[in-house]
């Protein structure tokens, strides 16, 4: 059950947080959400403080006795970014912490494994989500293998065997995107209509509620106005000669952290506050070299069960998502209502976690849709996908 929820601005690599180390921005937003936590807990009157408002002042005190801190990180320093964040974030020596490494999907199975942890009986109070600094992310280099040899920096870590296939991101959405039959002029109007949506949502302020500030940053830095479909047609294929994957209509490399509060039912019960409970969740894999695909089992399995009023689908490309949500039945026009990745960004392992604080605004801050869902694919060919319902 999750009683509260935040994340930060997300920034473009290189941009407004590059100076902001994975561990510092993650404790900036559980120390946020857990006094959102705290501020209920101490009311006892069921509301959620509004942006600004006072909280909790006992951060990792007997007000919520954290039981273990779970975090979704790619990119990291290693060294369990959940527990570094933790201590960062003045927890206590006493709250542990697990950082959860599946790839884009990260963020969204440390909640899920927070969800798990709670049903088991291990715990009533988890603090899970994911942060990702690509700014601040160490480089990676292969071990050399004679001291004649320079060592030999990678970009990413491999996420299948070669010999079954391990493409990279871009040339795999193009596959996708062509298999799939999405055409260009549909992905670009897809990518204008999220940062349009993206636009509208922070000027009427949905966003202002869920953000942290981070070092005085307050506003999600890659909405773009007037991105319009005819601007977007002047990009150039940015992967394959002949592709449809463009700058314009993917997402950005992104710096950003989201996180949530989990509890028991009987908590929220007798707080009497409302939340959104995990009514399902599924994890999938896919032929690797179509790894864009990896969500489309688990939305298929989850969409026999529910039928979500919203939906939160991670926009890695826009041709990629348009084959998913066309492969899992979904009406590309009800996905992303605020804008998604494309506008947002992709900070990669708070990505998932940033769908779920996306819903909990629209469907209990707001008191929004009954039901909705947070799906992505990753890397590899993995896919997650959770379906939420709201608890009043």
């Amino acid at each position: 059950m999750v009683i509260a929820a935040r994340r930060s601005p997300i920034g473009e690599a290189g941009g407004v947080l590059r100076n902001i180390p994975v561990d510092r921005l993650a404790a900036a937003v559980l120390r946020a959400v857990l006094e959102d936590g705290e501020g209920i807990t101490a009311s006892g009157s069921g509301a959620h403080p509004a942006a600004g408002e006072a909280r909790g002042t006992s951060v990792g005190g007997d007000a919520i006795p954290v039981d273990d801190v779970v975090l979704g990180n790619v990119l990291g320093p290693g060294g369990n970014t959940a527990r570094v964040a933790a201590l960062l974030a003045g927890l206590g020596h006493d709250v542990p912490g697990m950082t959860v490494d599946r790839q884009c999907a990260s963020g969204l199975s440390a909640i899920t494994t927070a969800a798990a942890l709670i049903r088991a009986g291990a715990g009533d109070w988890y603090l899970a989500g994911g942060a990702e600094s690509p700014s601040t992310a160490p480089w990676r280099a292969w071990r050399p293998r004679s001291a004649a040899e320079p060592p030999r920096f990678y970009s990413r870590a491999p996420f299948a065997p070669p010999e079954i296939g391990d493409p990279e991101m871009g040339p795999a959405a193009d596959l996708v995107a062509a298999e799939a039959g999405i055409s260009r002029q549909r992905q670009d109007a897809f990518a204008a209509r999220s940062h349009a949506r993206a636009v509208a949502a922070q000027a009427d302020g949905r966003f202002d509620a869920e953000v942290v500030e981070v070092d005085g940053i307050t506003t999600d830095q890659r909405p773009r106005r007037n991105f319009t479909s005819e601007r977007l047609a002047r990009f150039r294929p940015a992967f394959t000669a002949d592709g449809t994957a463009t700058a314009a209509n993917s997402c950005g490399i992104s710096d950003g952290a989201a996180a949530v509060l989990m509890t028991t039912e009987t908590n929220r019960r007798r707080l009497g506050v409302p939340g959104l409970r995990l009514a399902g969740w599924q994890t999938s894999g896919v032929d690797p070299n179509r790894l864009g695909l990896g969500a489309v089992p688990a939305m298929r399995a989850l969409l026999a069960r529910h039928a979500p009023d919203v939906v939160e689908f991670n926009e890695a490309f826009a041709g990629q998502a348009l084959a998913c949500l066309d492969a899992a039945g979904v009406d590309d026009r009800i996905a992303s209502p605020d804008g998604g990745a494309i506008a947002l960004g992709h900070p990669w392992g708070a990505s998932g976690a940033v769908l779920v604080v996306r819903l909990f605004s629209r469907m209990v801050r707001a008191g929004g849709p009954r039901t909705g869902l947070a799906a992505l694919s990753s890397g590899g060919g993995l896919g997650v996908a959770t379906v939420w319902e709201r608890a009043d």
